[in-house]
C-alpha cells in the first residue's frame, strides 16, 4: 500500500496540535485538517466513489483545499485540481475528459464567482454525478443551487477517522492538466509514488528548522504550489500561511507577522516583492527567511541579485513540468549555485539533451531536455498516442531547448514548441487559436508571446478578418475575456491581411514574434 494521504496522517499523529493552516484569523491544527479530510472520504464512499474514480476540485488557496485534496486521496480516488480561472466551457471539458464523478467547488466572490461557473460547467457534464459547494460562510444551511450539496451539512455526523484506501504505488493519485505542447489540455496522470517521491526529494533539498512556516502564494491547484509547497510543507509538518491571491504588500506583512521561513514563487512575484515600497521593514521579513525557491520561468538576473541583496537570502532556481511531478532539476544546496541555471537533476532523476529523432546530443548542446526517473508521469489520461509521442524507453521529452555546461548545469535557452509563460502560467497558442476562429469575424488567427516587463510574456493574437468583417481590437479582446480564463485571453490584437507562411502553409511564428 502507498497513499499520498500519509503526508497529512503522519503530521496529524506526530504534531496534532500544531497549526497546519493559517488563513486570516483562522488557525487550523493538523488534527483538525485530518479529521475533516476523513469526513470527506466517508462522504465520497457513501456516494460509491473510491479506488480508481476521479474527483475534481476547484478551489483557491483557502483551507478547504487541503481538506478536500487529502479526503479524496483517503477515499482512494484521484484528485483532479482545476484552475480557478477556468470558464464554464473549460470546466465541462476537464470534467468530461477526466471522467470525474464529483466536483467540489468553492463559492468564490462577486469578482470571481467560482460557484456559479463551477455549477454551469457541472451542468454541461452529465457523467459528473455530484456537486459539492464549499461556502464562504461555513454556517450556511441552504444551497443556492438545487443540484448542489453544501459541504458542511454533507459532512455532518460523519466519522472523523477512516482507514485510508489500500492504493498501490502506481495507482493514480492526481491528474494535472497541461496542454503539453499543442491542442486541448491533456491530463498528466501522476501516481502516489510519483508525488511522494517528489515531495521527499524536494524536502531533502531545502534547509529546514524544527518548525518551518511557509507562505503559500502559489496556487495549490498548480503543480509547483501543490507539490513543492503544500506536500513538502505537510511532509515536514510546517505551518502553511495561505494567501488566496498574491498581493505583494500583504505577502510581506504576513511574512513578518507569521515569521515565514520558506517562500516559493514565480519570477513575477519576486519582481513584485522587490519593487514593493510598502511599510513593512525589510529586517522583519529577513529575520526568519532562510529558503527562497523560484520556478515556472527563468528569473531575470537583476531581479535575483536585487532580491538577494534586499532580503539577505539566496534564491534557488529549479525546473520541472506537470509531467515530472513536477521537480526535475534544482540548484541544490550541497553544490555551488549558478544564477540563470535550472541546476542539475534531482536525486533519482536523469536528464540529457536529445535531437528531434530522440538521439542523444553530447557536450554543451543545444538540445531538447529529456528526463527519466521516479518523477515521470504514468501517461496522459485516455491518450495512449500522445503518451507514446512523449515517452520512449522511460525518457520524457519536455519540449524545452537547453544547453549544458562542463559541470552538468542546464540552462533553458528556448522552447521547441510555441508555449507562452504568462505570469508563471502555461498558455498554449493552439487552444486559443482554435477558439478565436469560432468568432464569426475571424478567418485566421496566430497567437504568440511577446515580452512583458512584469508578466514575462504577454499574449498577442495576429488576426485575419473575414471579408467585410468590422470587429475591432477592443471587441475581440472583450470576447476573449468572456471565453478564456483570465490569464489566457489575448491582451493585444493586430489585424493583418496576410500572415507569413512556409511553402506548406505553416505559419511562421518566429517572424511574428
Amino acid at each position: 500500500m502507498l497513499n499520498l494521504s500519509v503526508l497529512l496522517e503522519d503530521a496529524a499523529r506526530k504534531t496534532p496540535d500544531r497549526d497546519a493552516v493559517v488563513f486570516g484569523d483562522m488557525r487550523l491544527s493538523y488534527a483538525m485538517i485530518d479529521m475533516i479530510a476523513s469526513q470527506v472520504a466517508h462522504l465520497l464512499r457513501s456516494r460509491g466513489i473510491g479506488v480508481g474514480d476521479k474527483v475534481a476540485l476547484s478551489c483557491p488557496n483557502v483551507p478547504y483545499f487541503p481538506m478536500v485534496y487529502f479526503g479524496i486521496l483517503k477515499a482512494g480516488a484521484a484528485v483532479v485540481p482545476l484552475n480557478v480561472l477556468l470558464k464554464p466551457r473549460e470546466i465541462t471539458y476537464h470534467l468530461d475528459d477526466s471522467d470525474a464523478k464529483a466536483l467540489f467547488v468553492f463559492e468564490g466572490t462577486p469578482e470571481l464567482p467560482l460557484g456559479e461557473m463551477g455549477r454551469a460547467g457541472f451542468q454541461g457534464s452529465p457523467a459528473c454525478e455530484h456537486l459539492f459547494l464549499m461556502t464562504t460562510d461555513p454556517g450556511a444551511t441552504e444551497s443556492p443551487y438545487e443540484d448542489a450539496e453544501l459541504f458542511w451539512p454533507a459532512l455532518a455526523g460523519l466519522p472523523g477517522t477512516i482507514d485510508a484506501a489500500l492504493t498501490g504505488a502506481d495507482d493514480t493519485a492526481v491528474i494535472l492538466y497541461t496542454s503539453g505542447t499543442t491542442g486541448q489540455p491533456k491530463g498528466a496522470e501522476l501516481s502516489h509514488s510519483n508525488m511522494l517521491m517528489n515531495a521527499f526529494v524536494s524536502d531533502a533539498m531545502f534547509e529546514r528548522t524544527d518548525h518551518d512556516v511557509s507562505l503559500v502564494v502559489l496556487p495549490m491547484f498548480h503543480a509547483f504550489g501543490q507539490s513543492c509547497v503544500m506536500n513538502v510543507g505537510f511532509r515536514r509538518r510546517s505551518t502553511l500561511v495561505l494567501q488566496a491571491r498574491f498581493e505583494p504588500a500583504e505577502a510581506l506583512r504576513l511574512m513578518a507577522k507569521e515569521k515565514v521561513s520558506i517562500f516559493a514563487g514565480v519570477p513575477t512575484m519576486y519582481w513584485a516583492l522587490l519593487s514593493d515600497q510598502g511599510t513593512v521593514p525589510v529586517e522583519e521579513v529577513a529575520a526568519n527567511l532562510h529558503t527562497c525557491v523560484s520556478g515556472g520561468a527563468s528569473l531575470p538576473l537583476e531581479v535575483l541579485k536585487g532580491f538577494e541583496k534586499k532580503f539577505g537570502v539566496k534564491v534557488l532556481e529549479g525546473y520541472g513540468l506537470s509531467e515530472t511531478s513536477p521537480v526535475a532539476s534544482f540548484n541544490q544546496p550541497d553544490r555551488p549555485t549558478k544564477p540563470g541555471s535550472i541546476g542539475t537533476p534531482i536525486w533519482g532523476v536523469d536528464m540529457k539533451l536529445i535531437d528531434e529523432e530522440w538521439k542523444t546530443v553530447e557536450g554543451e548542446g543545444p538540445g531538447e531536455i529529456a528526463v527519466r526517473g521516479h518523477n515521470i508521469m504514468k501517461g496522459y489520461y485516455g491518450r495512449p498516442e500522445a503518451t507514446e509521442e512523449s515517452i520512449r524507453d522511460g525518457w520524457f521529452r519536455t519540449g524545452d531547448i537547453a544547453r549544458r555546461d562542463e559541470d552538468g548545469f542546464y540552462y533553458i535557452i528556448d522552447r521547441s514548441k510555441d508555449m507562452i509563460i504568462r505570469g508563471g502560467f502555461n498558455v498554449y497558442p493552439r487552444e486559443l487559436e482554435e477558439v478565436l476562429m469560432t468568432h464569426p469575424a475571424v478567418s485566421l488567427a496566430a497567437v504568440v508571446g511577446v515580452p512583458h516587463d512584469s508578466h514575462g510574456e504577454e499574449i498577442k493574437a495576429y488576426v485575419i478578418r473575414r471579408p467585410d468583417a468590422t470587429v475591432t481590437e477592443e471587441e475581440l479582446i472583450a470576447w476573449g475575456k468572456e471565453n478564456f480564463a483570465s490569464y489566457k485571453y489575448p491582451r493585444i490584437v493586430e489585424f493583418r491581411d496576410e500572415l507569413p507562411m512556409t511553402a506548406t502553409g505553416k505559419i511562421l511564428k518566429r517572424e511574428l514574434r
